[in-house]
């Protein structure tokens, strides 16, 4: 005995040893952390990857969410090498399936080595490492465990075996130690290492991996001697399997990276939800992905590096496709191009006619001159629209208009519904952030506002609908509530012009990538020096929006809608019709056909109308509606007390007036002549502006403040 307490390091054990046997003899209890149950253990292990799925349950896209360690999901027992489960047992716990937690003949056997001075021998069983896991209080600390600690340890353990099978603690214990570095968890350590499912681990990567629960950190040499002894010196090869498996970065194999976009929008860094179901359809999405890749890279020496695709379904508002850039081929891959603000060229046309229509103001048969027109700015000087080719058609019928993307008629459009109502719609329609309808004037009509693809894309599924709008989606059936913003006439007016070929060819030609061989409506549009490109289109089932142009605002080289977008959006539409048919919508019961001749040409031709509306015979162009463009209804102007009040004063204009001759009315008093220039010294309170005719025919009238 004298022998055995020589020193002083094996006389505390001998104390602690001695300690721990008089707390069991004597019943002595500890607080003792609370054994949970294994199916909450398993039920809150959570994946340090995210993962999005296709509405078919296909991963398209994982992303690291977590970075306190490296996880992936929980790996039942049965899916573990049996060869790994061996080496584990074998390195950590030869007697697992003997002891009830505690392996008291472990236990004196280190306890015996140590008083021998021997090489030092492991007590914690398996069942006492993992309750480190299960309760933090037990969790070894860097000093070591203390004796209570210890004890507190052996008693919890013993607590488990109670409750839990050996499978599930065996099972618990592979998913929660750690194996390397940051690597948590089977699942993650064979990845990362062996680039494998934990089914697939052959005998040595096993031995290897429960080499490192002793030592996760330790050197390959030593990893090396450990696994060694666990192969019964069978190691052969061992050594540089190691070097290989244990050389950083521990990188799992390359990750399914199809829907970064849709990831971000969708992923919430502040929930536990690992896994994240949506409405994309996984096939669809990769074709969508390299079509973009395909007609970007085939552009490049033009000028074009990004583009993005949303593809909707019409009746449910699902989004089927969603990718907003063109990847490693662009210069701002991670911008997400489908909420971008991009210039709306003129793609806001089919609204502005739509509303137009729906008052009553115009109709498909309706001429409209496209020719010069110049209109007064608030700012000074004038605005002078052209035409994409610079020249001018002279008289067309909207249907022509619309259908070719001509310019003036759309301004014309616009002055004689009003840019204020325009924006009312727009904004009805799911567009956000749009400026007061004075910043924009009519150069609304062609574009001039900013908007995303994906309300773009959700205002065409609107005219798709019959007027009808709703949110988009990525929750698979999601129950949406809907409403008309549009009358149902006036969306099968506009569909039909979009649809039409022949109306279409004055300005793209009878082949372009917009006639389809199956039933489409689609509208092009690019902004100014050709930085944005668009082509937004709908079939009877499916809504396609495509935005091509840079990020970076930089102008692409000589590509238009018709040559940049148009073909993205034609492949993918063929990809969702090749074998699915596409029929034309029936008129809706507020629209009659009627036979329509055009004079003097004598052209006769069948025509949509709002009941109504029809007439059999065109002769004249539209005349311009007299309109104030300033001020603007609801304006808001400041008399400034520091500049003498015959210094301010208000320049009161009109557009449409043509050769006629009206007079301005403020607060029912007479004030001028539209003939010449009228200026208004302003004076607080509050006023109506209104233009009437000599006969006292109001044609517009606005209110606005003075403070």
């Amino acid at each position: 005995m004298r022998h055995l307490l020589s020193t002083p390091k094996q006389a505390i054990l001998w104390a602690g040893v001695i300690f721990i046997l008089a707390l069991s003899i004597t019943g002595f209890t500890l607080a003792i952390p609370e054994v949970p149950s294994f199916d909450d253990i398993r039920d809150s292990h959570k994946s340090s990857e995210s993962t999005l799925l296709d509405r078919h349950g296909e991963v398209l896209h994982v992303s690291r969410s977590d970075f306190s360690g490296r996880r992936l999901r929980w790996t039942p027992l049965s899916d573990i090498s049996p060869a790994l489960i061996d080496k584990v047992l074998r390195a950590e716990d030869q007697r697992f399936f003997d002891h009830e937690g505690v392996d008291f003949l472990a236990i004196a056997k280190a306890a015996s080595a140590l008083l021998t001075l021997d090489r030092p021998r492991g007590a914690s069983t398996i069942t006492m490492q993992l309750t480190g896991f299960l309760a933090p209080s037990l969790a070894p600390r860097s000093s070591g465990r203390s004796i209570l600690q210890k004890w507190r340890q052996m008693r919890m353990a013993w607590d488990l075996e109670q409750t839990w099978t050996k499978r599930e603690i065996l099972e618990s214990y592979l998913n929660l130690i750690t194996y390397r570095s940051e690597l948590k968890g089977i699942a993650a350590a064979s990845k990362a290492l062996f680039a494998k499912a934990p089914s697939g681990l052959n005998t040595q990567e096993s031995a290897i991996l429960a080499a490192l629960i002793r030592g996760p950190n330790a050197n390959k040499a030593r990893v090396e001697k450990r696994a060694c002894l666990l192969l019964a010196d069978d190691c052969e090869g061992l050594k540089d399997l190691i070097t290989s498996a244990l050389t950083p970065p521990y990188q799992f194999p390359p990750l399914a990276r199809a829907a970064y976009h849709a990831f971000q929008r969708l992923h919430d860094p502040n929930t536990s939800s690992e896994t994240i179901l949506s409405t994309l359809d996984g096939p669809l999405q990769h074709f969508v992905n390299e079509t973009v890749r395909g007609q970007v890279a085939g552009l490049t020496d033009q000028n074009l590096q990004d583009a993005a695709v949303l593809v909707v379904d019409n009746k449910s508002g699902e989004i089927l496709a969603y990718v907003g850039s063109s990847g490693s081929l662009s210069d701002a891959q991670y911008v997400d191009g489908v909420q971008a603000r991009r210039q709306a060229g003129s793609t806001l046309k089919p609204f502005v006619y739509g509303l137009a229509i729906e008052r009553r103001y115009l109709t498909a048969a309706t001429l409209l001159e496209d020719g010069a027109i110049e209109i007064p700015i608030s700012a000074g000087g004038v605005y002078r629209p052209r035409n994409y080719d610079s020249t001018f058609h002279g008289p067309v019928t909207v249907r022509e208009a619309l259908a070719s993307s001509l310019n003036t008629p759309a301004v014309r459009a616009i002055l004689t519904v009003g840019t204020n109502e325009v924006v009312k719609r727009l904004n009805a329609l799911g567009f956000k952030n749009l400026m007061a309808p004075e910043f924009y004037g009519a150069s609304l009509a062609l574009g001039s506002a900013d908007v995303t693809l994906w309300e773009l894309t959700n205002a065409y599924r609107t005219l798709a609908n019959g007027g009808r709008t709703s949110p988009l989606t990525f929750k698979v059936n999601d129950k949406t509530n809907s409403a008309h913003v549009q009358c149902e006439g006036a969306s099968y007016v506009i569909t039909s012009i979009l649809s039409d070929r022949l109306a279409r060819a004055l300005g793209f030609g009878l082949s372009s990538p917009l006639n389809t061989p199956y039933f489409s409506a689609v509208k092009t549009g690019t902004s100014k020096d050709m930085r944005d490109n668009w082509t937004i289109g709908y079939s009877s089932d499916y809504t396609v929006g495509v935005w091509a142009g840079n990020f970076s605002g930089q102008p692409m080289w000589n590509v238009s809608g018709v040559s940049g977008a148009a073909p993205i959006w034609r492949t993918i539409m063929d990809y969702l019709h090749r074998d699915r048919q596409s029929m034309p919508p029936s008129p809706s019961p507020d629209v009659v056909t009627q036979t329509v001749s055009h004079h003097p040409s004598g052209r006769t031709v069948e025509e949509f109308f709002l009941d109504g509306t029809q007439q059999g015979q065109v002769s004249t162009v539209l005349k311009q509606r007299a309109k104030i463009i300033y001020p603007t209804n609801d304006t808001l102007l400041s008399v400034d007390p520091d500049i003498p009040a015959s210094l301010q004063k208000i320049h009161f204009q009109a557009s449409g007036l043509g050769d006629s001759d009206f007079i301005w009315q403020l607060n029912k008093t007479k004030m001028g002549q539209t003939n010449q220039p009228f200026y208004w010294s302003p004076t607080p309170g509050h006023y109506t502006l209104s233009l009437i005719t000599a006969s006292g025919e109001q044609m517009d009238e606005v209110r606005f403040t003075v403070r």
